[in-house]
């Protein structure tokens, strides 16, 4: 089966289907410890980007939802990515059955609201193509990112332990009123 990828664009960003192209850039971003300061885990070796970034096309295929590409206006390499997942992560019944959202930026992508453009986008395309509940899941000291999942209408639904680090787990039942 093969799905084509949607193309969104907003008035600064596109959001696009992750290329072959993009993968140093990729395993780049994930590498960097400031990246992932927020981010359950190490920086990521190159090996566990790959397996990442290809499970990102396979998502795509099976679930017909994923993460795509930010690619900001005028920009050749991707800022970062965001979009939807399910993770795995065996943290209960309350979560782990729903897509999670989820979003990453590029250091000098940062505090520029490219963030919450590309999340809002894509939770738009959600709403209107997949529709249902999300979850999320953010570091406690990432108050960029929380506020972000506030705006989308994600409220709290309990700390948890990732990697061991704490993380707070968020719901959304579906685009805020």
């Amino acid at each position: 089966m093969s799905r084509s990828i949607p193309m969104i664009n907003t008035a600064r960003l596109t959001l696009r289907a992750m290329r072959a192209e993009d993968f140093n850039r990729f395993a780049e971003i994930w590498a960097t410890p400031a990246v992932v300061a927020h981010i359950a885990g190490p920086p990521r070796s190159k090996a566990q980007s790959w397996d990442a970034f290809l499970r990102n096309a396979g998502h795509w295929q099976i679930t017909g939802f994923g993460q795509w590409a930010i690619q900001a206006r005028g920009k050749v390499e991707m800022a970062g990515q965001a979009g939807f997942f399910f993770g795995s992560r065996n943290m209960g019944s309350d979560f782990d059955p729903y897509p999670e959202a989820g979003w990453v930026l590029a250091p000098e992508a940062q505090g520029k609201g490219l963030g919450k453009e590309a999340v809002v986008a894509a939770h738009e395309w959600f709403d209107r193509i997949i529709t249902g509940p999300t979850v999320c899941m953010i570091a406690p000291q990432n108050i960029a990112s929380l506020r972000i999942a506030e705006t989308l209408g994600y409220a709290p639904l309990r700390q948890a332990k990732m990697q061991g680090d704490d993380v707070q787990l968020m719901t959304r039942k579906g685009p805020p009123a």
